[in-house]
């Protein structure tokens, strides 16, 4: 009998404790990730500048939304549709969402992994239900990689442009957008001819998002 009170509590502790881990960030800004601590550890020193996402310009948010996740809006969390396409290619690319890129960001390890996908699954429907998609927006772009030891918007358009992220023009926000899949081994400020194609589709992306709706959720 008394085991299984102590179960019963243990079991509490864990659901409550998960729940706050939850939760937290949703009006909390994480102080720290896995990635920027580790980061930080094998360079000696990151940059990294937290923002209000009314800080950042409309337009960078957007050709985020546009280049990395253009169902934003739409999705629970995970693009089903993404999905089943790149189980159809062969999984040449990836379909995460930024829902689930924000969960790993912030709870997780980078790499490749069953078992980081499987917590993944499982925190990132968690994550919608708690956070509003403006609030996920904001989270990613404070703790995304767009450089080698570059974290966050502001730290990222202050190291390639020299001006704060609510600066940023509609062609300097895609370039920041497009190095975001690979981002030690791309420069904004230096993009390839194909990457610089890869920003003028994101820039019509975004004003394509921003004509349809699929910005609604985000926009203040």
């Amino acid at each position: 009998m008394l085991l299984r009170r102590m179960r019963r509590r243990v079991l509490l502790g864990l659901v409550l404790l998960l729940a706050l881990a939850v939760i937290g960030p949703s009006v909390l800004n994480p102080p720290i990730t896995y990635t920027i601590w580790s980061e930080k550890r094998r360079l000696g020193e990151v940059e990294r500048q937290w923002v209000p996402i009314e800080a950042v310009a409309p337009v960078m948010l957007r050709a985020t939304v546009a280049a990395e996740d253009a169902n934003f809006c739409l999705h629970w969390g995970f693009d089903m549709a993404a999905i089943r396409g790149a189980l159809a290619a062969g999984g040449r690319y990836g379909a995460s969402t930024i829902s689930q890129q924000t969960v790993k960001n912030v709870y997780l390890w980078q790499g490749r992994n069953w078992s980081r996908k499987a917590i993944e699954g499982v925190l990132t429907p968690l994550v919608e239900l708690t956070w509003s998609k403006r609030r996920i927006l904001e989270v990613y772009l404070n703790v995304a990689e767009f450089g080698e030891g570059v974290f966050g918007v502001e730290a990222a358009a202050r190291h390639y442009f020299g001006i704060p992220a609510s600066k940023l023009t509609a062609a300097q926000a895609a370039a920041l957008a497009v190095v975001l899949p690979d981002p030690k081994d791309r420069d904004a400020a230096r993009l390839t001819p194909a990457l610089e194609r890869r920003a003028r589709a994101v820039r019509d992306g975004a004003a394509t998002i921003r004509a349809d709706g699929r910005a609604a959720c985000f926009q203040s």
